[in-house]
């Protein structure tokens, strides 16, 4: 019965969308909601919780005491805010409409992924509130480096978009190629403190990932219906490696737009193998099963804590639209299915899949990627087997033709070599005879009898 059940992964374009109809992408670590919609739904579930601590203490405040702490609070965080982003509690000065214009002017003359020039111009003199506000920042988190890891999220976050205020005036492309060095700016430096932090339980869950895909190692390209070459095919070894060495590559990188950056390559290259291993156009359940394989066969170093660093630190349109957002959404959506995976998913009984589980059982020799290495080197066997006794049999031809043509020789030989002994005899006999006629049989046996008739006898006797 477990035959008639569909392989494969099967996610439709509707499921990757957030569930608040927004139009942009979900991500499981969001409970299927994006970035905006997440936060917006979190905020008021925390002034709920700060509400109900402050109402759970013995000795209630007045309304005139509660409103004065609410003030204060409130003043409090704005200043903060204006500390972290403007380097003091006082309002930032209006800079006058000619430096601004030509700081911006600058900006935007910087070619895609210049950072070198970015940081160029940020360190200019007409940048210099602009540095002072990253510095005053960068400073500020490394200080406070021990808050919780959502805490500095938060910050992050907000920074992102009070500083893209400055640049209001850009185009949708020009804000977001000068946040994107931004982001690389601040985030390079605070990788250290961030990445995997405490506060949070990501280096048990890289553990347990890493352990989850170990044990998944007998899962092939056909059960998880991923089209591969045939053994026929030109393609040799894995066409997928490009596409592991990617996503391996990722944990290398600091800033989350070059981790996306990892995570766009591969699947890029996923696609490639796809269209190389199928004559049809490679679709969305296609890909999923591909990268899904690839997680599988890659095994990438701390995905979990890449996945959050990235979910917690980039920025919030590199994750919600765009190539890139869709490429992450599927490696959120392969990693949730690796963490769920059981036999009816890739057409096992649920026996069987326990038995792959406990190493009591391989794979299928049809779905064993080491039965098609070996198919194909028997292939190969094979070919070169056909090509030696094609040789073999040239070699034989070219033996036989080779001893008729000494056989012919040899009788060329011994026919001349009798043509010249007759020739030698030939001048002695023609010696003895007459030189006008040469005697007949008949003459020499008249010969014979007249010379036996007049022989004397002591001839005879002799």
């Amino acid at each position: 019965m477990w035959t008639d059940k569909q392989r494969g992964i099967r996610l439709s374009q509707e499921e990757l969308l957030c569930k608040n109809s927004c139009g942009y992408y979900g991500n499981p670590a969001w409970q299927g909601f994006c970035s905006k919609c997440w936060r917006e739904r979190m905020r008021p579930s925390e002034a709920h919780r700060q509400d109900a601590r402050q109402s759970s203490d013995a000795t209630p405040p007045t309304f005139s005491k509660f409103e004065e702490k609410k003030n204060m609070e409130k003043s409090r965080r704005i200043n903060t805010m204006r500390r972290l982003f403007w380097g003091g509690p006082s309002p930032p000065k209006q800079e006058p409409s000619d430096s601004h214009m030509s700081v911006l002017k600058a900006f935007q003359n910087l070619q895609p992924g210049d950072f070198t020039g970015f940081l160029k111009v940020l360190r200019s003199p007409s940048s210099q509130r602009l540095q002072s506000r990253c510095t005053t920042f960068l400073n500020t988190m490394e200080a406070y480096h021990d808050l919780p890891v959502q805490k500095q999220s938060d910050l992050v976050q907000d920074f992102y978009q009070s500083y893209a205020e400055y640049f209001s005036s850009f185009s949708e492309a020009e804000l977001t190629q000068t946040m994107e060095h931004v982001e690389k700016l601040i985030m390079t430096r605070l990788h250290k403190w961030v990445f995997c932090h405490d506060s949070c339980d990501d280096e048990q869950k890289d553990l347990a990932l890493q352990r989850r895909i170990r044990s998944l190692t007998w899962v092939t390209p056909q059960m998880l219906s991923v089209p591969f070459p045939d053994v026929q095919s030109s393609i040799t070894g894995d066409p997928f490696l490009p596409a592991i060495t990617a996503i391996i590559e990722m944990d290398a990188k600091r800033a989350p737009q070059d981790k996306l950056v990892c995570v766009s390559k591969c699947s890029q290259h996923v696609f490639e193998a796809l269209s190389n291993s199928n004559s049809e156009p490679a679709n969305a359940d296609d890909f999923l099963s591909a990268l899904v394989y690839v997680v599988l066969k890659a095994n990438p170093p701390r995905l979990h804590s890449n996945m959050q660093y990235v979910i917690r630190f980039g920025l919030p349109h590199s994750l919600m639209a765009g190539e890139s957002g869709y490429y992450f959404t599927n490696l959120s959506c392969a990693v949730a299915f690796i963490e769920k995976l059981d036999g009816p998913a890739l057409n096992l009984s649920p026996a069987e899949f326990e038995g792959y589980m406990r190493h009591r059982r391989g794979p299928g020799a049809a779905g064993s990627a080491r039965q098609q290495v070996a198919e194909a080197t028997q292939h190969l066997l094979d070919e070169l087997t056909c090509r030696q006794e094609k040789l073999d049999r040239g070699v034989d031809a070219l033996n036989l033709q080779l001893q008729k043509w000494v056989q012919t020789v040899h009788s060329q030989l011994d026919e001349a070599a009798s043509q010249f002994s007759t020739v030698q005899k030939d001048p002695t006999e023609s010696s003895l005879l007459s030189p006008n006629s040469a005697p007949t049989g008949e003459d020499l046996k008249e010969q014979v009898v007249l010379t036996d008739q007049y022989a004397g006898p002591n001839d005879s006797d002799c």
